[in-house]
């Protein structure tokens, strides 16, 4: 039997569930997700490993109308895999005024031989009469190779996915090895799951102006402790307060958070230590976006 393996990128507009997708087909959480839009800032790898080959993912930030200079690398940084893989899945939803596809994404497609499916995500919170119109839609836009709904959430739809992902990959090596999930690394994971729990414990502008930064990773070498020192970065004096709550409670919350996060994932028990720092206007600022590897790939 031979051996297959290509590069599959996930792409649509923001919040459509592309990383809960990819952590669904991983089967192991390496992406984050909160219910607001615009989690995802980095272009994120994930190996999915079979007894015929590999899948190797691209979970990317959501294409929409930039705003500021970080929003530019991050669409950027999605629309720059169109050309690098062998298979595109487009993630929209079923819901009314949220199922057209970004306008630039659809150019860009239209520019490249790449062969595309259409997901139609989060099938599970809608009516099964209600997803043939959207499929007929989406034959109308563009000459998807298959049109496929799914829940990523319920797995629904995730097994005929993996069938006709495997249909359209070359025969090729293994390009990772068997036992690697991911090519992050675990400081970058760490900076992920903290920025994860600002934007589920705070609203409003908060969660887009943060950065988070890992100043120290150390495992002890006494006792199996990993103290690590990070700091979140803001805009302004006020989101700073906000960040560190009453009485420095949020702050504290977060942490708690993060570390009960950090821990299954590092395999050892965590001192995590928090500060909060104001950069003003950082995401406006090409500096601090280069500094927080936020310009290209990191």
């Amino acid at each position: 039997m031979s051996y297959q393996s290509g590069f599959v990128s996930l792409v649509g507009a923001p919040n459509v569930g592309k990383s809960t997708l990819l952590n669904a087909l991983l089967g192991q959480k390496i992406s984050i997700i909160s219910p607001k839009p615009q989690t995802t800032r980095h272009r994120l790898l994930g190996v999915k490993h079979a007894d015929w080959g590999q899948i190797i993912f691209l979970d990317t930030p959501g294409i929409f109308s930039p705003a500021s200079l970080l929003d530019k690398s991050l669409v950027q940084a999605a629309l720059g895999t169109l050309r690098e893989v062998n298979l595109i899945l487009v993630l929209i939803e079923p819901f009314p005024g949220r199922t057209q596809l970004p306008e630039l994404l659809l150019y860009q497609l239209q520019t490249i031989k790449t062969p595309v499916f259409l997901l139609i995500n989060k099938v599970d919170l809608v009516r099964t009469k209600d997803i043939l119109p959207l499929m007929a839609t989406g034959a109308r836009l563009f000459p998807f190779k298959e049109i496929i709904p799914i829940s990523a959430l319920t797995r629904d739809g995730l097994e005929l996915l993996e069938n006709k992902i495997r249909e359209m990959l070359p025969e090729g090596p293994a390009y990772f090895p068997e036992d690697m999930i991911t090519d992050l690394p675990e400081q970058f994971l760490v900076e992920e799951l903290i920025r994860e729990k600002v934007f589920r414990l705070t609203s409003e502008e908060v969660p887009y102006a943060v950065a988070v930064t890992v100043d120290s990773f150390r495992r002890r070498e006494d006792k199996p402790i990993i103290h690590i020192q990070a700091t979140i970065h803001v805009e302004r004096d006020s989101q700073k307060g906000i960040l560190i709550g009453k009485g420095g409670g949020l702050l504290k919350k977060i942490g708690q958070s993060a570390r009960a996060s950090i821990e299954p994932l590092v395999g050892s028990q965590v001192f995590l230590e928090l500060w909060v720092r104001v950069e003003k206007n950082w995401r406006k600022d090409p500096k601090f976006i280069k500094r927080f590897g936020y310009e290209g790939e990191r």
